[in-house]
C-alpha cells in the first residue's frame, strides 16, 4: 500500500472514530428540559405558587430557558409530595420542611432553596369540648387528626404533646388524615380535634365543627413551616432554571404580602372555598410569608434532630447520621438574588 492510500485510510479511520465519539457524547447529554412540574398543597401557605401561576409569571419567567409547559400537581400533605419528588414525578415542591428532612433520611436527593412561610397551623377542638380547654392536659383521652408522620403538623403536634407529658397513642390518639377528611370527621364527631394548616382551621370554625384553641406559633414560636425544595437533578443539570424559580418565588411572595384581598380570591379559587374564610385566615392566623432560607435553619435542624430520635434504632442500623444544615439547604440561588 503506497503512502497516499495509507494516509487516506488513516484519515478515514480518524473520521469514523470521531463521529462515533460525537454520537456517544450526544447520547450522554441529558435531553433538553421543556417541562417543569411543581408540587403544592391546598393551603394559604402556598399562596406564592398560586399567585405566580394566576399571573402567568412561571411561564413568562421560565420560557427563556426552553420551558414550554408548567404543571402544578396538588398533594394532600407533604409526605406523598416528597415521594413524588424522590422518584422524579415532580421537579420542585412547595412543601413542609419536616417532610423534606424525613425523606432526605430515606435517600431523597433534593435541597431546600428558599423559605415559604413560618407558623400557620391551628389546633381545633370540637365545639362541645372546646369550652373546657385549658391547655395540652385538656387533650388527654382525645383523638386528634393531623397530617401523616413526617409532616410539619405531625412533628409540631407530637413534640408539643410529648413536651407536656402526654404519651402518644396512650394518653392521646393521633390519626392521619387529609384536611377535608379531618374537618368532616370533626363535624360528625368521629374525632375530637384536628391540627391543620390554614385556612382549614378557619374552615372548620365556619362550618361549626369546633374552635381554634392553639396556633402552632404558641406551641413552637417562630417555627419553620413550608419551604421550596428542588431535586438535585434540576440543580445539577439546570441551575439557571432553579435560580429563576427562586427569583419568581421571591417576586410572588412580595406580591402576596402587599395584596391580601386579591390574594384571598386567588387562594379561594385554587382551594375551592369561600374567599371571606381565606381572608379571615390571612388576618387571624399566626402565619408569616417569607423567602429567606436562613430564617428556617435553626428549627429545620431541630426537626432533623426530632425525626432522627423518633427513628434512631432504624437509622443507626442503616448507618445514618444526624442531618445538618449543609445536608438540607442549598443557599446559592437565594444568595445570588440578594447580592
Amino acid at each position: 500500500m503506497n503512502m497516499n492510500k495509507k494516509l487516506i485510510l488513516s484519515l478515514a479511520i480518524i473520521a469514523v472514530v470521531s463521529l462515533i465519539l460525537i454520537f456517544l457524547l450526544i447520547g450522554l447529554q441529558p435531553d433538553k428540559k421543556t417541562e417543569i412540574v411543581i408540587g403544592y398543597q391546598p393551603s394559604t401557605h402556598h399562596a406564592a405558587l398560586m399567585v405566580a401561576a394566576e399571573k402567568g409569571w412561571w411561564e413568562d419567567d421560565l420560557k427563556q430557558f426552553g420551558i414550554e409547559s408548567i404543571e402544578f400537581k396538588k398533594f394532600a400533605s407533604g409526605p406523598p409530595e416528597m415521594e413524588a419528588l424522590q422518584y422524579g414525578k415532580i421537579d420542585a415542591a412547595y412543601t413542609g420542611s419536616a417532610p423534606v428532612v424525613s425523606h432526605l433520611y430515606e435517600g431523597m436527593d433534593a435541597k431546600i432553596v428558599a423559605a415559604v412561610q413560618i407558623q400557620g397551623s391551628g389546633l381545633v377542638v370540637r365545639s362541645e369540648l372546646a369550652e373546657n380547654y385549658t391547655g395540652p392536659e385538656s387533650l388527654r383521652g382525645m383523638v386528634i387528626a393531623t397530617y401523616p408522620p413526617g409532616s410539619i403538623q405531625y412533628t409540631i403536634l407530637t413534640k408539643w404533646l410529648s413536651d407536656n407529658g402526654l404519651n402518644l397513642n396512650k394518653d392521646v390518639i393521633i390519626k392521619d388524615m387529609g384536611p377535608a377528611e379531618a374537618v368532616s370527621a370533626l363535624i360528625y364527631g368521629h374525632i375530637d380535634a384536628v391540627f391543620l394548616p390554614s385556612p382549614h382551621p378557619e374552615i372548620a370554625e365556619k362550618q361549626g365543627a369546633g374552635k381554634v384553641v392553639e396556633w402552632s406559633g404558641d406551641m413552637w414560636p417562630g417555627h419553620a413551616c413550608c419551604c421550596l425544595a428542588v431535586s438535585e437533578e434540576l440543580i445539577k443539570n439546570d441551575s439557571e432554571i432553579v435560580e429563576q424559580i427562586v427569583k419568581t418565588h421571591i417576586r410572588a411572595t412580595e406580591y402576596v404580602k402587599d395584596h391580601p384581598e386579591e390574594v384571598a380570591g386567588i387562594i379561594a379559587k385554587w382551594i375551592g372555598t369561600d374567599e371571606d374564610v381565606v381572608l379571615q385566615s390571612i388576618r387571624e392566623s399566626d402565619m408569616e410569608w417569607i423567602y429567606d432560607p436562613y430564617k428556617q435553619v435553626e428549627s429545620v435542624e431541630k426537626y432533623a434532630e426530632v425525626i432522627y430520635n423518633l427513628n434512631r434504632d432504624r437509622y443507626e442500623r442503616r448507618g445514618y447520621s444526624l442531618l445538618k444544615e449543609h445536608d438540607i439547604f442549598d443557599f446559592r440561588f437565594y444568595d445570588n438574588m440578594t447580592r
